[in-house]
């Protein structure tokens, strides 16, 4: 496993999944609760982009930043539809993470 590139993308994400979210994208990603005017798939998407690229461009890889993008959404939409717990959504991207730096040494 690659440490140093595991260590920039958990940076990364918590980057993105705090401070670079904010509460409108926080709010405006959940199909459960929307924001009236914003569809929730833009700013779900927009969110997952954030990750998908601070992953593409740390690993240098567009296939695991696209991988990211498709997990992220997923993950999250699962956790606005109540089906997973906070910390379950936060094991699977960190746990995604393990992932993508593990293949890097393949």
């Amino acid at each position: 496993m690659k440490l140093d590139v595991l260590a920039l993308m958990i940076f990364a994400h918590a980057l993105a999944d705090y401070p670079l979210q904010g509460d409108f994208l926080a709010r405006a990603k959940n199909h459960t609760a929307p924001i009236c005017g914003v569809p929730w798939y833009h700013a779900l998407a927009a969110h997952c982009t954030i990750h998908g690229g601070f992953v593409g461009i740390i690993t240098g890889s567009l296939a695991l930043g696209l991988a990211e993008f498709v997990i992220h959404a997923a993950t999250d939409y699962a956790k606005c539809s109540g089906r997973i717990s906070y910390n379950t959504d936060q094991a699977i991207h960190i746990g995604c993470k393990v992932v993508w730096a593990s293949i890097l040494v393949i």
